[in-house]
């Protein structure tokens, strides 16, 4: 039996929540991992420094391969589901999700290349589009911690550029 004073999350929050795990699955299964931003990335990552005797190291190699695929995974998220910083941040580090560690997930979140604007504009016209959801029902949705968790700032200018 329920208790009275626990928070009933309202149906279409429910089966907004399927279809975005329906859509994680797809997108994690569904790519193909050998596109040319794939392999930007890379060449991103194989940058050298020198260092203070004159010789010169790579920085790949003083990153640990779990924080380097951590990254790669949350560049993915961005670009092809269009989620928040902090969305990837825990979809990083769930048990349901790619388990990875905190300090993994947080080396991405701080190294990658993202517009979180645009990435909170393209997710609010996919509810536009594809939900048929009101401005406002669109903010919440966006700014919503079981739902995207963009900023409000970002939530706001999403709105703002709709069409």
């Amino acid at each position: 039996m329920k208790k009275e004073n626990e928070k009933k999350m309202p149906k279409w929050v429910k089966i907004l929540l399927i279809v975005i795990v329906i859509i994680v699955v797809i997108g994690i299964f569904g790519s193909t991992g050998n596109d040319s931003n794939e392999n930007n990335k890379s060449n991103r990552e194989n940058t050298s420094e020198v260092q203070s005797n004159g010789t010169t190291t790579s920085t790949e190699d003083s990153v640990p391969t779990e924080y380097k695929n951590a990254l790669k995974k949350a560049e993915s998220y961005s670009e092809t589901m269009h989620m928040s910083k902090q969305g990837i941040y825990d979809q990083l580090t769930s048990e349901y999700g790619e388990q990875f560690s905190a300090d993994a997930a947080q080396y991405a979140i701080d190294n990658m290349e993202a517009d979180w604007n645009a990435n909170a504009l393209a997710k609010a016209k996919s509810y536009q589009e594809t939900m048929n959801m009101s401005k406002q029902a669109i903010y919440d949705q966006l700014i919503s911690e079981y739902g995207e968790k963009f900023t409000p700032e970002e939530a706001q200018y999403a709105i703002n550029n709709l069409d």
